[in-house]
Order: structure tokens, then sequence, then C-alpha cells
């Protein structure tokens, strides 16, 4: 739950596309390439290039090679525990697709859409709203596509368009949150039934609690007995698990340093045990290796898609650190005792010893499973609390897949922030700063807001429960907001301009109380995390702000914008906020982090949703973006000897898809 996972254009400068100072050498890139590759639906693919590729050794080129595979084989395992039905749906739109090849026509390119969508989410509900993907092209059509594929069955065609089946993929309203939830953690059991078989297992006095049931399946059986299965190797994902270590292994031969390798080895052992307590010591070695270039996250990481905030999804990072950009990041890190103490929160909320905060830039070299298509921008981890408390977390920006937001964005010729900022001031503001704001609220969100405060000794983990993921978000988006205007920024060079912090605050309000709804259909209710966090943030600040006019909601020409009157007094609220959510976290109080999201994060005003979305559509633009991955190929001489490995560029979506489909199917 500590990922920054802006998965699409939002912010000001990404979908301004301008230009500012703060850029890296990732912006240099030749200006033949083509970021933007394939549009359908709500969505765009693009790409993304791998700067300083050329300059890693042989060695360092095959640990990223078989990391990145390691994460790849992952791939199965997203799908199907985001709904047991996943797999059956995919292994038909293949066979269908490499059966038909492509015998074109309005029918078959409606047919193609459905597919890509599938793909692009890994299943059949949407990767960020939630709701089932249903087909626009007519039933009939595909069953018979199905049958000369020979994968037609009644079952599965009812499964594919009947929208009461799987409705929903994380359901967050006041039912039970797991039998109206489509994804394949449980089976069997009602939410109240998994909340007391953890409660059981749980020491509240234990000061280095695993995270129970973050890598497992909970089931009642025909006997009514409640138990995990696990996810390992010989267990369930087994398998692809195999796959996994196998790559790891071959990785830890190549490392770049012993302690890269001793941490690998652990990660592979709690893979063919699942014991938790060795995902706790793999990430313990992990976070204090600071030493190599090359950097990775592979496994069972973040819960966002357990409606109780406990299971956690397949996902695979592969990386390569920018060492010039990564100056602003250890800054911040060498600073983080000094912004822990002066955050606006209650001295016992803080931590005496801030203890191996590390940030830096990375270039991805491949994501894989919850990162692929849509991925972060940034990401901090570990996620348990007192592993960030005595050992520290690392935090990363990403630099080239932001970058290919902001040259994509510039290959179009209309922008969000023309439309829905108020007046060209503003918008001068944000092509000046944009880009360097976004970034370094990020970098503070991941770098210092997720490690910052503690909780109480006697606070349970897990006290917030389906509300945690919110609440988290708002806390490290708003720590981050609160220092964005801090002088201390520009004092320590991160910031050119005392000003600079003004595009970060427009750009947080509008996108909080506006623009982010253009990806949510008319009539549904906010339900993604990090829109949540976004919505809380922005309408509990107008809302106290509204004695002093501190943020103003403006109509002209029938159009709704809404302007910040006073900058500093929004920074007041925001640090106000800031140490009510931090209160909220350490004390594990459930009841006032529940009633914050349910009155500001999720419902949307229909009238304002409406205009919204009505002038998005006229700008012709995509809400939601994703990535193919690069291509790294070993390059062999005349006697078989890898000599080096070439990265190419793919520009097939549904090529790469379909390539993945055939090499890295285990279940």
């Amino acid at each position: 739950m500590k990922r920054n996972i802006l998965k699409l254009i939002t912010m000001t400068v990404l979908a301004a596309g301008s230009v500012a100072c703060g850029e890296n050498k990732a912006e240099e890139e030749t200006t033949e390439f083509k970021y933007l590759i394939d549009e359908f639906a709500d969505l765009q693919i693009l790409r993304y290039q791998i700067p300083g590729w050329d300059e890693l050794s042989l060695k360092q080129k095959e640990y990223v090679y078989h990391l990145s595979e390691a994460a790849k084989w992952g791939r199965d395992i997203i799908w199907d525990q985001n709904c047991k039905c996943n797999l059956e749906v995919r292994h038909a739109l293949e066979a269908i697709i490499e059966k038909q090849k492509n015998p074109g026509g309005e029918q078959w390119e409606q047919f193609l859409t459905y597919a890509k969508r599938v793909f692009f989410s890994n299943g059949i509900h949407h990767h960020y709203l939630e709701n089932k993907i249903l087909p626009s092209v007519d039933r009939t059509y595909f069953e018979e596509l199905a049958k000369d594929a020979g994968v037609y069955s009644e079952e599965l065609m009812e499964l594919i368009y009947n929208p009461g089946i799987y409705p929903e993929h994380v359901y967050t309203g006041s039912g039970d949150l797991i039998a109206l939830s489509s994804v394949n953690f449980y089976e069997g059991v009602s939410k109240d039934e998994v909340n007391d078989f953890y409660a059981r297992m749980e020491d509240p006095s234990d000061k280095e609690p695993i995270s129970y049931g973050l890598n497992s399946k909970v089931v009642k059986g025909d006997d009514g007995v409640i138990r995990e299965i696990p996810w390992k190797v010989g267990g369930l994902y087994g398998k692809a698990l195999e796959k996994v270590v196998e790559e790891l292994e071959k990785a830890a031969k190549v490392a770049e340093t012993p302690a890269q390798a001793e941490y690998i080895a652990t990660l592979v052992e709690y893979y063919k045990t699942g014991d938790l307590r060795l995902w706790d010591k793999y990430n313990i070695q992990w976070v204090q290796d600071l030493d190599g270039t090359v950097d990775f996250v592979n496994g069972f990481v973040e819960d966002y898609d357990d409606p109780l905030g406990r299971k956690a999804s397949w996902e695979g990072i592969v990386n390569i650190k920018d060492h010039e950009a990564s100056v602003r990041t250890e800054l911040l890190s060498r600073n983080a005792q000094w912004f822990e103490d002066n955050a606006p929160m209650e001295a016992r909320f803080k931590k005496k010893e801030v203890k191996g905060v590390s940030a830096k830039v990375i270039n991805v070299t491949a994501i894989a499973g919850d990162n692929y298509p849509a991925t972060a921008i940034g990401i901090n981890l570990p996620n348990a609390d007192w592993i960030r408390k005595e050992y520290g977390s690392k935090s990363v920006t990403i630099s080239n897949i932001t970058n290919a937001y902001k040259m994509a964005a510039q290959e179009r010729p209309t922008s969000i922030l023309s439309e829905f900022a108020w007046d060209e001031a503003e918008i001068s503001r944000a092509r000046k700063f944009g880009a360097i704001t976004d970034n370094v609220h990020t970098d503070l969100h991941e770098c210092l807001g997720h490690g910052s405060g503690q909780l109480l000794p006697t606070t349970p983990a897990n006290a917030l429960k389906e509300y945690t993921s919110t609440l988290e978000e708002a806390r490290a988006d708003i720590f981050g907001l609160y220092y964005m205007a801090d002088p201390k920024l520009v004092e320590l060079g991160i910031l050119p301009d005392a000003e600079a912090y003004k595009t970060a605050y427009d750009s947080y309000i509008r996108n909080g109380i506006m623009t982010q709804f253009t990806r949510v259909e008319p009539g549904r209710p906010n339900t993604e995390a990090h829109m949540q966090n976004r919505k809380l943030i922005a309408e509990w600040c107008y809302e106290k702000g509204l004695k002093d006019n501190v943020i103003e909601k403006r109509v002209r020409d029938g159009k709704t914008y809404f302007v910040i009157n006073d900058y500093e007094a929004l920074r007041t609220l925001f640090g106000k906020l800031l140490g009510e959510l931090q209160r909220i976290k350490s004390e594990g109080d459930y009841a006032a982090g529940k009633a914050l999201v349910e009155k500001y994060a999720v419902h949307i005003d229909p009238v304002l949703h409406k205009e919204v979305l009505e002038r998005y559509s006229a700008l012709n633009l995509k809400p939601f973006s994703g990535f193919v991955n690069p291509e790294i190929t070993p390059v062999r001489n005349a006697f078989g000897k890898i000599i080096d490995y070439a990265v190419s560029y793919d520009d097939d979506f549904l090529g790469q898809q379909l390539k993945y489909g055939r090499q890295y199917k285990t279940l």
C-alpha cells in the first residue's frame, strides 16, 4: 500500500506536455522515438526507453535480464488472483485471435477492443474503476468465433456477457466485502469469519508481527473448517513460482554484490516455504542494500486489491539507478529527521530517530504483474511498519515512466490543463514548474510521507482494515503537499523558486475535486483508493476553507473552476489534516478513519461530474495509460557465447500480450 500509483496522464505537466527545470537526461533521448503506439476504449498504450543501458557491464545486463524474466513468470498469478475465471477467459481470447488472425470488419474490431481491454486489466474488470468489462461486439458473432476456435461453452459466454456474474472487482460498499468482491483470495467465507480467523492469530503485543495472510488464500472446507492455502512452490501457484525461483537463482549468480545474492537466496527460500518470517528477513536485508545500480521488487507486495487489506497481489519491477537525478532524492533522505521533527503532528506520533530512509530516481527495465501494463510512478517499500521503524525504507521515483507520459502528451494537440485551469497565469506557472513539482511531490510522498510517523505500541498494524489503503495514501500525499511550500525545499535546491509549489497545489485541488473523475462512469461512486485519497484531501480542504474563501468555486461561460485564493491558508489546512490522519493511523481509530472516507472520498457530485465528462470528451484524450515492455535479448557470438544483451522497443501491445501468453503460461 505504499505506491504512488498515478497510472495515467493526470497531473498538470504530464497532461500539458510542458518542459521545466530539474529534468534529467532521460528527456534528452532522440526525438525520433514514438511514445504513443495504440489507443482503444479509454486507454492509450505507450512505450518507455531505458536510459543508461549501454553504460551497464555485461554482468549487470545479465543480472537485469534474469530478474526481468523472474518478474514476468508471475504473470498468470495476478490474472488468477484478480478473478478465478480470468485465465479461462484469457485463454479463450488468445485462441480466437490466433485462429482468426485478422478477418477484418467492424465486429472483429469490436471483439479486439474487448480483448485488449481484458489484456490491459489482467482480467475482466477495469484495472482502475473495478467494474466488469462488457463486450460491445454482438454475442452471436463472439460465439461463432469461440466455436471456430474450439473454446465455446455456454457457461463461458454467459460469464463474459452477463453483468451480474462477478460484477465488481473490489467491492467497497456497506455489504459483505468478500462476498460482493470478485477477487480470488477467499472461498466460502464471510468478512467476519476472515477477520475472526486472523484475530485469533495476531498478538497485539508482538513488536515484530508478520503480515498475517499476505501470501495465502483462505477457504472453508466441506467440514466447515477455515484454512489457509499458501502461495508457494509445491502449493498454490507452485508451477509459476518454480519458474520465478529458477530465474532468481540465475540472477543471484551474477548479482552486483554479495548482499544482493544473500537476499535473493532468502527470497527463494520464502517462495519454497511460504514462511512470512522469511519475507520479513528478506525485506530487512533488501532495504539495507544501497550499493547496487540494479534493484528490483518481486513478490506478493501490495494489498490494494484485497477488500480487507491483507492479501497481496503479485508484482515485479526491475530497475537501474539514475545516479545524476538521484541527487535530489538523496538530499531529502539526508534531511529526513528534519522533516519528521517539523511535521505538524503530535510528538508522540513522531519517530525520535528516523532510520534508513533512502531514496533514488530509477529507470525501469521491466514491469510485471500488478505493475503491468499500468504501472506506478513511485514506490516506497517495505510495507511493514515495524521494519520501517527499525530498518528504514526505500523510495523511488520512476523517471523514464514519468518522462514517457510527458513526451506522449507532447504528441497530442490538446491538453487537460488548458481546459480546466482558471487563467493563463495558472497555465504559465504549470508549464514553468509542473515537471519538477510533480516529481518532487512524488519524492516527498514516497521517501518521507510513507516513512513518517509511528504506530502507538498498542495499535495493531491492520487496525484501519478496509480503509487502510485510502487513509495511508492520503497521509503520504498530504505530507508531501504540506512540505511542497516549505522554504526548506528552496534552501536545499530541490525546488528552483519559492512560488513553484503553487503549481502543485493548483494541480492537486483541480484533480482531486474535478478532473480525476474523467475516469469514472456517470452514476458510479469513487472506489479506487488513490482517487479516494485525493478527493478526501481536496474536498475536506474546500469545506474547511469555505468561511475564509481559501478555495473558490467559480463559474465562467457555464464552466466550473476551483481557484485557490490563499495558498498559505491552504497549507495550514493541509497541516491540520495531516495531523488528524497521523493520529488516526497511530491510534488505529477505525471509526474516525471510516467517517473521513465515507464523507469526503466516495460520493461524486453528479452535476459537476456530468460537466467534467462533457468538457473532457471534447478534448479527445484517453484518461488511462499503460505500457509495453522493451525486449531484452541475449546476443551470442558464432560460438554461442553470450556477448551482450540488446534492447529493442516493441510497438505492438496485442502482439506482446499474445507472446507473453505463450511464453510465460504456467497455470
